[in-house]
C-alpha cells in the first residue's frame, strides 16, 4: 500500500475546501464530499461533490496496476485437464 497523501482542493470565492487523503481513506473522503454537499450552511454543492468525486476516481484509476499478460493460473490449467 502506498503511503502517499493525495491533495484535492476547491476554491469558491473566499472559501477554500482542501481534502487530504490516502488510498485507504478514499471511500471516507467520498462520503465527506456528500456530507459537505448536504450541509446547507456550506457553499459546497452537489455539483462540486460530483466533480471532485470524479477526480478522486480518475486518480485512483491512474495508478492502478494493470496486468500486462494474461497468464493462466495453475488451477486454470488443472480444470481443463
Amino acid at each position: 500500500m502506498s503511503q502517499d497523501i493525495n491533495v484535492l482542493a476547491l476554491v469558491k470565492g473566499e472559501e477554500r475546501y482542501v481534502f487530504l487523503y490516502d488510498d485507504a481513506s478514499r471511500a471516507e473522503t467520498l462520503r465527506t464530499l456528500g456530507r459537505y454537499a448536504s450541509n446547507p450552511e456550506l457553499s459546497f454543492t452537489w455539483y462540486d461533490a460530483a466533480v471532485l468525486s470524479q477526480k478522486i476516481r480518475q486518480e485512483s484509476q491512474r495508478y492502478r496496476p494493470t496486468a500486462r499478460f494474461d497468464v493462466p493460473m495453475t488451477s486454470d490449467s488443472e480444470d481443463a485437464a
